[in-house]
């Protein structure tokens, strides 16, 4: 079998007891690490490693000895459970005693769980397990986690969350690396003891470096990304930023749109715009035009105004507000 998205996040969470075993392979080698911890947990159960039920060696290891893997399944431990046989870094060339260990596997024996890096589609390792009917091969890619990877987290921890600090987990898994993220949600449960997490919880937790910018929220506003801004207000929030700051860098940013779509495209704009940046402005100022950057640019005057009056109004929320209406006027 080949596992992808859902299908390989709900193996990973709850395998098959009778599951032959599972080739990970990619170019993330934390990410393969996590998995693999997690699924070989799950196959083997909380105890396996204390009662030995678990056989670890390296692709090399298993080429020097081509028994070795079959003789590791095959075998019988002292104590009675699922046992599994992990090998570890297995390259092509090493390859050939792990396939016969797997067309020789029969029920009884020890799940097979093998790792490796970016494999073509033309492996024969790979060829191995996705035809097997008792096994799946699971190509992890730099695709961020899909809502059902991250809800598997989530409940592996135990956490408790609101709605919107759901919506700041979610951010924080495009922004971090596997193992960061597994760490950030691991620190949130100990921090909120069993308690519901809100999402101030969820920014206090996060990576230090991993601080929003400004440029964030202005960009999930620009681009209609409506869910995003309130978490990423929250989190700015956290970090002192003023809602007057927000409103300048918001104007200051749909003028250079405006000029770009009155003035002949982005590269006419001074300074100029390079890398990254410009090609967002580009698909911004083709999504916008010029009329509804002039109404996007009276809201954010507006706004300013009222930031800068003696209303009671929170500002943050109105800050907050005028970003989820250009989110919205984005969309439409």
């Amino acid at each position: 079998m080949n596992l992808r998205g859902a299908a390989a996040a709900k193996f990973f969470a709850a395998p098959d007891p009778g599951t032959a075993g599972a080739l990970i392979y990619g170019a993330d080698a934390m990410q393969i690490a996590l998995k693999r911890q997690e699924l070989i947990a799950n196959l083997a159960g909380p105890e396996a490693e204390a009662e030995m039920r678990i056989t670890r060696m390296g692709g090399a290891e298993a080429k020097a000895d081509p028994a070795a893997v079959i003789d590791a399944m095959k075998a019988s431990g002292f104590f009675p459970g699922p046992r599994v046989v992990f090998v570890d870094g297995v390259t092509e060339v090493q390859a050939p005693p792990v396939i016969a260990a797997l067309a020789g596997w029969s029920t009884g024996d020890a799940a097979l769980v093998v790792t490796a890096g970016a494999l073509r589609k033309s492996s024969k390792l790979r060829a191995a397990f996705e035809g097997h009917g008792r096994a799946a091969a699971i190509g992890l890619y730099d695709d961020p986690p899909g809502r059902e990877e991250v809800d598997a987290v989530i409940a592996a921890e135990g956490l408790k969350l609101t709605s919107e600090a759901r919506r700041a987990v979610g951010i924080l898994a495009t922004e971090l690396d596997p193992g960061d993220f597994r760490q950030t949600l691991r620190k949130l449960a100990l921090y909120s003891g069993g308690e519901t997490a809100e999402a101030p919880d969820v920014a206090l937790m996060a990576p230090a470096t991993q601080e929003t910018g400004i440029d964030d929220v202005i960009a999930a506003a620009a681009e209609g990304h409506v869910q995003a801004i309130g978490p990423l207000m929250q989190r700015l929030a956290g970090q002192g930023v003023a809602p007057v700051t927000l409103a300048i860098f918001a104007t200051r940013h749909f003028q250079q749109l405006h000029a770009a779509a009155t003035g002949g495209g982005v590269g006419n704009l001074r300074p100029p715009v390079y890398g990254p940046r410009r090609d967002a402005m580009e698909r911004q100022v083709r999504g916008w035009g010029a009329d509804r950057l002039e109404r996007a640019l009276d809201l954010l005057m507006e706004t300013d105004l009222t930031l800068r009056s003696a209303s009671r109004a929170p500002q943050m929320a109105v800050t907050e507000r005028a970003f989820i209406r250009l989110a919205m006027m984005a969309k439409r």
